[in-house]
């Protein structure tokens, strides 16, 4: 959980580890964006460290509000679009135009999203121990079902088995955090969602990317 600030700080700095050796193990172009992931999660959990401080008073309020926004930004509207992206360049030829939906189911939530989210006033606030965040969205419940299938739908459909099965897990969890606190999803997802970092490092170091098995739906 995002317990606390420091929580924070230490897991953008362990994913920032595993970004670089990420990076180090990619031997093919279609993968850079699959190594990616982990750069802007990690970045990811650093700037919700900031929002912390600007909600304590620890940071000017200007720095606190700019924190606020960019981990709005990337988390509706950056993490919906590069997820799938990564995913898919990952597939064979065949099989991406089949698997492009999810691609511009993304867009279209991040844009539904990102429209809503600067004709707002987004706030956060500290409840017990992770950062409730309020953006007013309109629709939000089908357009968080839209979000889910559009990061993990991807992942359950790719032909190499060990993302498939990651992309099982990582349903179940999102279905239990959006159960156990929804004013809180967006900060337990993203948590999540870097731990998704050790996942893409174990897949680019250890898996036979040249091997791949029978997606769950062809």
């Amino acid at each position: 959980m995002c317990l606390s600030p420091g929580v924070d700080l230490m897991v953008g700095v362990v994913v920032g580890g595993l970004a670089i050796d990420a990076w180090q193990h990619v031997t093919d172009p279609a993968e850079r964006g699959l190594a990616t992931i982990p750069i802007v999660l990690g970045a990811h959990q650093i700037i919700e460290a900031f929002v912390w401080f600007g909600l304590d008073g620890r940071v000017p309020g200007w720095l606190g509000t700019a924190a606020l926004w960019a981990y709005l930004v990337i988390a509706f509207a950056v993490v919906p679009v590069l997820v799938p992206l990564a995913v898919v360049a990952l597939e064979p030829a065949e099989r991406r135009p089949r698997m492009a939906w999810f691609t511009y189911l993304g867009g279209a939530v991040a844009v539904a999203l990102l429209v809503q989210l600067v004709s707002g006033s987004p706030s956060a606030k500290i409840e017990h121990l992770h950062i409730a965040y309020h953006a007013d969205i309109t629709f939000g419940g089908p357009l968080v079902a839209l979000y889910v299938v559009a990061t993990c739908g991807p992942l359950l459909w790719s032909s190499h088995r060990n993302l498939a099965l990651f992309g099982a897990v990582n349903l179940g969890v999102v279905g239990l955090l959006v159960w156990s606190v929804q004013s809180g999803f967006v900060s337990l997802w993203c948590f999540w969602a870097a731990v998704t970092s050790m996942a893409i490092v174990a897949h680019l170091r250890f898996s036979d990317r040249g091997v791949v098995a029978p997606a769950v739906v062809p």
